[in-house]
């Protein structure tokens, strides 16, 4: 796989040598088992895969590149590059302006952009409106892309069945980036509709099998469907692909489920599904499927909590700390920082959506083991920086951290 150039203060050279000892050992990634260490009187079970992905180094160099190329062009963001809050103050300390925040907020209006300017797509891509505008203004919007090759299989994927005549549904967030884009892809060539989640999955098929009216999908699915869509006509032939950083097993679930409901109401065999259901595979991207494959075998072994590090607004991370809160007490923070000295941790509830305080995390005595991991577009050296804040936290003697990094071997 292509190494990029990324700034090597998001590189760890522990996690780094940690990396590189696994894949030497297991170069064809069956050995999904947990790196365990132990320093002091804590050991950690560190995710087999996790952290920056091809799509994220991908975007990082292209745009890092530009920054370096152009000291004298005015350089904007379409919206946040990554889903990691330490990235992207540093694009906006080179001088990198955001056009939108990541709900799609317009924060600079267009007519304060010139041709001469240079605009970066974020990894998550962006829709064919925004493309357009940009056209308009003569700024080219592939000039500086920096779309996720991954997400961009999702739209060939859907165009291909978007032409076979099946109508796309898209398993993902409504309000996400990702699925913005690829939702403007797949409705400028088929019938789309988003479902968010299970739930939407089954309603969905109450009007595939015509046991709701009509008229309440409008309702339901209200800014989930494209322009003149017909849920008597564009439900009878469809196709599921998916925002790539959605939960592995959720989406599956949802195909099947949507496959048998197809199966069951036209009377339908394996040999012809597919004149009612698209066979689109999966299209969750690679670093996605690891991580949290990683993350379920990972928690096959017993330990005192996780803390998943990662942008509190990041998809991806979000799955991994579902997963891991199904198994035992869990802590999502985006950094050190959120690592008290009495032991507390401050973290983010997926949930409540609010960050909240959990008192005495970090036992005062004893030994104590703590799983580890984080998402897609977080730098190695968080995790890294998480892992010392919490040797000083367990007041563990800086000579072991120091005796620790240069430890060679690693099981």
């Amino acid at each position: 796989m292509k190494q990029f150039e990324v700034p090597p203060a998001y590189r760890s050279q522990l996690i780094s040598r940690i990396k590189q000892q696994r894949r030497v050992a297991d170069r064809m990634k069956k050995d999904f088992s947990p790196t365990r260490f132990t320093i002091g009187r804590m050991t950690v079970l560190l995710a087999r895969h996790f952290g920056f992905c091809y799509g994220v180094e991908n975007a990082i160099e292209i745009s890092f590149k530009a920054v370096e190329a152009h000291p004298d062009k005015r350089i904007f963001l379409l919206s946040e590059m990554i889903h990691n809050p330490l990235v992207n103050a540093d694009l906006a300390r080179r001088g990198v302006r955001f056009i939108m925040d990541t709900h799609g907020h317009q924060l600079i209006p267009w007519e304060e952009l010139r041709p001469e300017d240079i605009v970066i797509i974020p990894a998550f891509g962006t829709t064919l409106e925004i493309a357009d505008q940009l056209h308009r203004m003569g700024i080219s919007p592939i000039a500086y892309n920096t779309t996720c090759p991954f997400v961009e299989r999702v739209w060939n994927k859907a165009s291909q069945i978007g032409q076979k005549g099946y109508t796309i549904v898209i398993h993902g967030k409504p309000q996400h980036e990702e699925t913005r884009a690829s939702f403007s892809h797949s409705a400028s060539l088929a019938p789309t509709v988003i479902v968010r989640d299970m739930h939407q999955a089954r309603q969905l098929a109450e009007f595939i099998t015509h046991q709701r009216p009509a008229a309440e999908f409008f309702d339901i699915f209200h800014g989930q469907y494209s322009r003149n869509f017909n849920p008597e006509t564009d439900l009878q032939r469809i196709g599921v692909v998916n925002q790539t950083t959605m939960l592995a097993s959720e989406t599956q679930a949802i195909a099947d489920y949507l496959k048998q409901v197809m199966a069951s109401y036209y009377q339908l065999s394996e040999e012809n599904i597919d004149t009612h259901f698209a066979d689109t595979r999966d299209t969750l991207c690679y670093a996605t499927n690891d991580n949290q494959t990683a993350v379920i075998r990972m928690l096959d072994e017993a330990a005192d909590f996780a803390i998943v590090v990662g942008g509190y607004n990041s998809s991806n991370t979000s799955h991994l700390v579902e997963l891991c809160a199904e198994k035992l007490p869990t802590y999502f923070i985006c950094g050190p920082e959120e690592i008290q000295d009495n032991g507390d941790i401050q973290h983010w509830d997926i949930w409540q959506k609010q960050k909240i305080r959990s008192s005495r995390v970090i036992p005062d005595e004893g030994a104590f083991t703590l799983m580890l991991t984080s998402g897609a577009s977080c730098p190695d050296a968080l995790v890294e920086a998480v892992i010392h804040r919490l040797v000083q936290v367990a007041n563990i003697p800086e000579t072991t951290w120091e005796s620790f990094l240069h430890q060679t071997v690693f099981t």
